[in-house]
């Protein structure tokens, strides 16, 4: 398989024809627009469960998230170092690397899942208090099932990183349709037919993981894709390849888990404002996340493109698609963006707030979107970009530091001290996208990226 092209219609920098950078984004944007859909019709279903399993499946989601970011920290690890063996031209390293990526992915994911088994409830009353008992019950009981999912979830997301690395993304987007239709049928035969409770919601989340996990594995298995899992790479252990997707997914995931923890204090500030100001912001983020869709779709895309010109050696390539990408990133964040802000007053029809919550909302949604429109494409998917580059360590540190002394130090200032409540939340996270925006323009205007080496030769 030829990985690379070599020449295009733009000169011997243009690796990727317009043709194939569609092909790579469209699958990841309706992969990513589906599973908030079909997230929104999952909070539906368990609402008719009742408010206790609504509270429990809730609050265990916000604990999930911390494995799922580090599973995915893992994933763009692997993802990093396969796109650039694949723009070596080496099917042999990145097959191997991609083995190794699955074994290690699997052997992490079973021993955080009996870790959270063992510690169920002491875990959850250590988090969350002494919550009513019914609720302690429903997230007990949906722990304990999510724990079970946990290593499908990191081989899905191990697979996952190998295709989207080749550019087949509409491959990761046709098991996800699939597996989050079956999720849902799942979710109404456990809830109406079957009234399970919470575990009527919870084990359609664990079957459709299994589903996603099987089909990406038995189609790394497949010869012909180019980057192939083979058993003897999966039954052995190559250190120097683990420390090469260990030099990525180590920082990421750490700059992952910060930004969680900053998010759960952020949540407990929320918490000192009036009713109808945490309303708002809870339907925001919800907007707020639909309209974030464009800037987060992109960033495989830098992963995968970008690693794959440093991988060629071809550093002139990378810059050229830089802004490229860049460009690209800008345009189509701008019209979804605006497209959300125009959609919002409709939303809000089918909602029973206030005429002075949905106010707040709109502003909300208003200084969100101009800043995820301008600032995010550069603070999100441009920093994937130096990642694929190398260039790990500069990205976490600069999200690190600006995360706690931007967004965090603001929130407090603006929110409580200033008293501009959810609008100062609002504020501190947007001057945190400039922030780093501005640092990681800076950085791909210096060239420093250019020197970095993620695999050895």
């Amino acid at each position: 398989m030829e990985f690379v092209k070599r020449k295009g219609t733009m000169g011997e920098n243009e690796l990727f024809s317009d043709q194939e950078l569609k092909k790579m984004i469209v699958p990841l944007f309706l992969e990513q627009l589906l599973v908030m859909l079909v997230g929104l019709a999952d909070t539906l279903v368990v609402s008719y469960v009742g408010e206790s399993a609504v509270s429990g499946v809730s609050l265990v989601n916000q604990f999930n998230t911390i494995f799922i970011y580090l599973f995915t920290a893992l994933a763009s690890g692997g993802a990093v170092v396969i796109s650039q063996y694949i723009g070596r031209q080496e099917a042999d390293h990145a097959g191997e690397s991609a083995s190794q990526l699955f074994l290690f992915s699997t052997v992490f994911s079973v021993l955080l899942g009996v870790a959270v088994l063992l510690g169920n409830e002491a875990m959850l009353r250590l988090l969350f208090g002494k919550v009513e008992p019914p609720v302690m019950e429903a997230c007990t009981t949906y722990l304990r099932i999510s724990a079970y999912s946990y290593p499908a979830l990191a081989v899905y997301n191990a697979g996952a990183a190998v295709y989207r690395s080749l550019g087949k993304t509409n491959v990761t987007m046709y098991i996800s349709v699939a597996s989050n239709v079956l999720n849902v049928i799942g979710n109404v035969i456990g809830v109406f037919l079957l009234r399970a409770g919470v575990a009527g919601v919870a084990w359609p989340s664990f079957i459709s993981r299994v589903f996603s996990a099987v089909v990406i594995t038995v189609l790394c298995f497949r010869k012909g894709n180019g980057v192939v899992y083979q058993k003897k790479w999966i039954l052995g252990w190559n250190g120097s390849l683990m420390k090469s997707i260990l030099d990525v997914a180590v920082p990421n995931g750490i700059e992952n888990g910060i930004f969680q923890l900053v998010k759960v204090a952020l949540s407990s500030i929320v918490a000192l404002f009036g009713t109808y100001q945490i309303a708002a912001n809870g339907v925001a983020q919800s907007i707020w996340s639909l309209a974030a869709l464009a800037g987060v779709a992109m960033g495989p895309v830098f992963i995968t493109v970008i690693g794959q010109c440093m991988g060629n050696g071809n550093t002139e390539a990378a810059e050229y698609y830089f802004r490229k990408l860049i460009k690209l990133t800008l345009l189509i964040s701008a019209a979804w963006n605006f497209l959300i802000f125009i959609l919002t007053p409709l939303f809000l029809r089918f909602s029973s707030l206030s005429s002075e919550t949905k106010q707040l909302v709109i502003w909300l949604v208003l200084i969100h979107n101009v800043f995820n429109a301008a600032a995010f494409p550069f603070s999100g998917a441009l920093s994937n970009g130096l990642r694929a580059a190398g260039d790990v360590k500069f990205t976490m540190y600069v999200s690190v530091a600006s995360t706690v002394a931007v967004r965090l130090f603001l929130s407090y200032l603006l929110g409580i001290t200033l008293q501009m409540g959810v609008i100062g939340i609002a504020f501190a996270m947007v001057c945190d996208w400039v922030v780093r925006a501005a640092l990681f323009i800076w950085r791909e205007r210096t060239g420093r990226w250019k020197a970095f080496r993620v695999i050895k030769s």
